[in-house]
Protein backbone atom coordinates (compact mmCIF):
# COMPACT_ATOMS: atom_id res chain seq x y z
CA UNK A 1 0.00 0.00 0.00
CA UNK A 2 1.31 3.50 -0.56
CA UNK A 3 1.20 5.54 1.61
CA UNK A 4 0.91 9.66 0.58
CA UNK A 5 3.40 11.59 1.58
CA UNK A 6 3.29 14.08 4.30
CA UNK A 7 0.92 17.15 2.84
CA UNK A 8 0.20 15.74 -0.44
CA UNK A 9 -3.73 15.89 0.76
CA UNK A 10 -3.64 19.19 1.23
CA UNK A 11 -1.70 19.80 -1.63
CA UNK A 12 -4.27 18.00 -3.97
CA UNK A 13 -7.09 20.21 -2.04
CA UNK A 14 -5.53 23.51 -2.70
CA UNK A 15 -5.03 22.83 -6.45
CA UNK A 16 -8.50 21.54 -6.80
CA UNK A 17 -10.23 24.18 -4.60
CA UNK A 18 -9.92 26.83 -7.39
CA UNK A 19 -11.64 24.75 -10.00
CA UNK A 20 -14.68 24.15 -7.57
CA UNK A 21 -15.20 27.35 -6.75
CA UNK A 22 -14.79 28.78 -10.30
CA UNK A 23 -17.69 26.21 -11.23
CA UNK A 24 -20.20 27.17 -8.45
CA UNK A 25 -19.67 30.77 -8.82
CA UNK A 26 -20.13 31.34 -12.56
CA UNK A 27 -23.74 31.99 -13.26
CA UNK A 28 -24.89 31.17 -17.00
CA UNK A 29 -25.68 34.27 -18.69
CA UNK A 30 -29.45 34.51 -19.44
CA UNK A 31 -30.78 37.04 -22.26
CA UNK A 32 -33.75 39.31 -21.09
CA UNK A 33 -37.51 38.19 -22.96
CA UNK A 34 -39.84 40.55 -24.23
CA UNK A 35 -40.04 43.19 -26.92
CA UNK A 36 -41.56 46.00 -25.18
CA UNK A 37 -40.88 49.02 -22.74
CA UNK A 38 -43.80 49.54 -19.59
CA UNK A 39 -44.37 52.16 -18.03
CA UNK A 40 -46.09 50.77 -14.90
CA UNK A 41 -47.43 53.44 -11.85
CA UNK A 42 -50.03 55.65 -11.24
CA UNK A 43 -50.77 59.64 -12.21
CA UNK A 44 -47.14 60.55 -12.04
CA UNK A 45 -46.71 58.03 -14.94
CA UNK A 46 -50.00 58.42 -16.85
CA UNK A 47 -48.47 62.12 -16.71
CA UNK A 48 -51.82 64.18 -14.94
CA UNK A 49 -50.55 67.69 -14.98
CA UNK A 50 -48.83 67.81 -18.14
CA UNK A 51 -49.71 69.12 -21.90
CA UNK A 52 -50.23 66.66 -24.63
CA UNK A 53 -46.83 64.45 -25.32
CA UNK A 54 -45.18 66.40 -22.33
CA UNK A 55 -45.41 63.89 -19.68
CA UNK A 56 -42.14 61.73 -19.11
CA UNK A 57 -43.46 58.60 -20.93
CA UNK A 58 -43.91 60.93 -23.98
CA UNK A 59 -41.05 62.28 -23.81
CA UNK A 60 -38.74 59.13 -23.28
CA UNK A 61 -40.52 57.61 -26.20
CA UNK A 62 -39.88 60.60 -28.15
CA UNK A 63 -36.17 60.81 -27.53
CA UNK A 64 -35.29 57.22 -27.52
CA UNK A 65 -37.41 56.63 -30.63
CA UNK A 66 -39.15 54.12 -29.51
CA UNK A 67 -42.75 53.13 -28.09
CA UNK A 68 -42.94 52.66 -24.26
CA UNK A 69 -46.34 51.25 -23.46
CA UNK A 70 -48.07 53.76 -20.88
CA UNK A 71 -49.73 51.73 -17.99
CA UNK A 72 -50.15 54.37 -15.30
CA UNK A 73 -53.78 54.66 -13.37
CA UNK A 74 -54.42 57.70 -11.44
CA UNK A 75 -55.04 56.78 -7.76
CA UNK A 76 -52.73 53.46 -7.82
CA UNK A 77 -51.59 52.15 -4.89
CA UNK A 78 -48.85 49.34 -4.89
CA UNK A 79 -51.78 46.81 -4.11
CA UNK A 80 -54.31 47.87 -6.39
CA UNK A 81 -51.30 48.31 -9.18
CA UNK A 82 -49.96 44.55 -8.37
CA UNK A 83 -53.77 43.22 -8.88
CA UNK A 84 -53.66 44.67 -12.42
CA UNK A 85 -49.99 43.59 -12.91
CA UNK A 86 -51.24 40.48 -15.07
CA UNK A 87 -53.10 42.02 -17.71
CA UNK A 88 -51.42 45.62 -17.88
CA UNK A 89 -47.53 44.16 -18.07
CA UNK A 90 -47.26 40.63 -17.58
CA UNK A 91 -48.86 39.42 -20.94
CA UNK A 92 -47.47 42.23 -23.14
CA UNK A 93 -44.45 40.98 -23.46
CA UNK A 94 -41.94 43.02 -21.64
CA UNK A 95 -38.87 43.54 -22.05
CA UNK A 96 -38.18 46.52 -19.87
CA UNK A 97 -40.53 47.80 -16.92
CA UNK A 98 -40.45 50.93 -15.02
CA UNK A 99 -42.09 51.01 -11.92
CA UNK A 100 -43.20 54.46 -10.48
CA UNK A 101 -45.55 53.51 -7.53
CA UNK A 102 -46.12 54.40 -3.50
CA UNK A 103 -46.80 58.17 -3.46
CA UNK A 104 -50.56 57.45 -3.25
CA UNK A 105 -49.59 54.35 -0.41
CA UNK A 106 -48.03 57.77 1.66
CA UNK A 107 -50.66 60.14 1.17
CA UNK A 108 -52.91 57.84 2.44
CA UNK A 109 -50.24 57.07 4.86
CA UNK A 110 -50.56 52.97 4.12
CA UNK A 111 -47.81 50.87 6.22
CA UNK A 112 -44.34 51.06 4.67
CA UNK A 113 -43.67 47.23 5.37
CA UNK A 114 -46.58 46.68 2.97
CA UNK A 115 -45.88 49.29 0.32
CA UNK A 116 -42.51 47.67 -0.14
CA UNK A 117 -43.73 43.74 0.55
CA UNK A 118 -46.20 44.77 -2.70
CA UNK A 119 -43.01 46.06 -4.54
CA UNK A 120 -41.51 43.21 -4.15
CA UNK A 121 -44.15 41.01 -5.38
CA UNK A 122 -44.35 43.29 -8.22
CA UNK A 123 -40.44 42.96 -9.08
CA UNK A 124 -40.11 39.02 -8.55
CA UNK A 125 -43.39 38.66 -10.84
CA UNK A 126 -41.93 41.25 -13.49
CA UNK A 127 -38.31 39.21 -13.46
CA UNK A 128 -39.92 35.47 -13.84
CA UNK A 129 -41.31 36.34 -17.32
CA UNK A 130 -37.25 37.64 -17.81
CA UNK A 131 -37.78 41.16 -18.31
CA UNK A 132 -35.64 43.84 -16.33
CA UNK A 133 -36.96 46.10 -13.88
CA UNK A 134 -35.95 50.23 -13.40
CA UNK A 135 -37.55 51.33 -9.77
CA UNK A 136 -38.45 54.76 -9.78
CA UNK A 137 -38.42 55.99 -6.17
CA UNK A 138 -40.76 58.47 -4.42
CA UNK A 139 -40.93 60.55 -1.44
CA UNK A 140 -42.33 58.79 1.90
CA UNK A 141 -43.62 61.67 3.54
CA UNK A 142 -43.54 65.75 3.15
CA UNK A 143 -40.99 66.76 5.51
CA UNK A 144 -39.33 63.36 5.88
CA UNK A 145 -38.66 60.84 3.23
CA UNK A 146 -39.39 57.85 5.05
CA UNK A 147 -39.10 55.61 2.12
CA UNK A 148 -35.44 56.24 0.82
CA UNK A 149 -33.84 53.73 2.69
CA UNK A 150 -36.41 50.93 1.94
CA UNK A 151 -36.16 51.58 -1.84
CA UNK A 152 -32.21 51.23 -2.16
CA UNK A 153 -32.80 48.27 0.03
CA UNK A 154 -35.31 46.73 -2.32
CA UNK A 155 -33.65 47.55 -5.52
CA UNK A 156 -30.41 45.93 -3.91
CA UNK A 157 -31.91 42.88 -3.02
CA UNK A 158 -33.55 42.26 -6.32
CA UNK A 159 -30.68 43.49 -8.34
CA UNK A 160 -32.87 46.13 -10.22
CA UNK A 161 -31.95 49.85 -11.05
CA UNK A 162 -33.46 52.67 -9.28
CA UNK A 163 -33.98 56.03 -9.90
CA UNK A 164 -33.74 57.68 -6.15
CA UNK A 165 -36.19 60.64 -4.69
CA UNK A 166 -37.99 61.41 -8.70
CA UNK A 167 -39.55 64.59 -7.43
CA UNK A 168 -36.64 65.93 -5.78
CA UNK A 169 -36.57 69.70 -6.22
CA UNK A 170 -40.20 69.40 -8.13
CA UNK A 171 -42.51 68.61 -5.31
CA UNK A 172 -43.29 71.85 -3.81
CA UNK A 173 -41.53 74.11 -6.27
CA UNK A 174 -44.10 76.08 -7.70
CA UNK A 175 -42.28 76.46 -10.72
CA UNK A 176 -42.65 72.47 -11.53
CA UNK A 177 -45.75 72.15 -10.33
CA UNK A 178 -49.42 71.97 -12.19
CA UNK A 179 -51.30 71.32 -8.54
CA UNK A 180 -50.34 70.02 -4.99
CA UNK A 181 -49.43 66.42 -6.20
CA UNK A 182 -48.38 66.90 -9.95
CA UNK A 183 -45.98 68.17 -12.16
CA UNK A 184 -46.08 70.84 -14.72
CA UNK A 185 -44.34 70.12 -18.07
CA UNK A 186 -41.34 71.78 -16.58
CA UNK A 187 -41.28 69.10 -13.88
CA UNK A 188 -42.26 66.42 -16.23
CA UNK A 189 -38.84 67.19 -18.26
CA UNK A 190 -36.61 67.40 -15.17
CA UNK A 191 -38.15 63.30 -14.46
CA UNK A 192 -37.41 62.45 -18.03
CA UNK A 193 -33.97 64.14 -17.33
CA UNK A 194 -33.13 61.67 -14.67
CA UNK A 195 -34.69 58.57 -15.77
CA UNK A 196 -33.50 58.72 -19.57
CA UNK A 197 -29.93 57.60 -18.25
CA UNK A 198 -30.95 54.63 -16.36
CA UNK A 199 -33.41 53.25 -18.49
CA UNK A 200 -30.40 53.55 -21.77
CA UNK A 201 -28.87 51.98 -19.39
CA UNK A 202 -31.23 48.78 -19.13
CA UNK A 203 -31.78 48.70 -22.49
CA UNK A 204 -28.25 48.51 -23.25
CA UNK A 205 -27.36 44.89 -23.16
CA UNK A 206 -29.13 42.33 -25.09
CA UNK A 207 -28.26 39.74 -22.05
Amino acid sequence: MIKPRPGSSLLVILLLTPLWFGSCTQEPVVPIAGTHVIAFGDSLVRGVGASPGKGWVSLLSTRLDRPILNKGKNGDTTRSALSRLPRDVLTQDPRVVLILLGGNDALRRLPQQLVFENLAATIDQIQQVGARVVLIGVRGGPFFDHYAKSFRALAAEKNVLLVTNILDGIWGNQQRMADMVHPNDEGYRLMADRIEPVLVKALGSRS
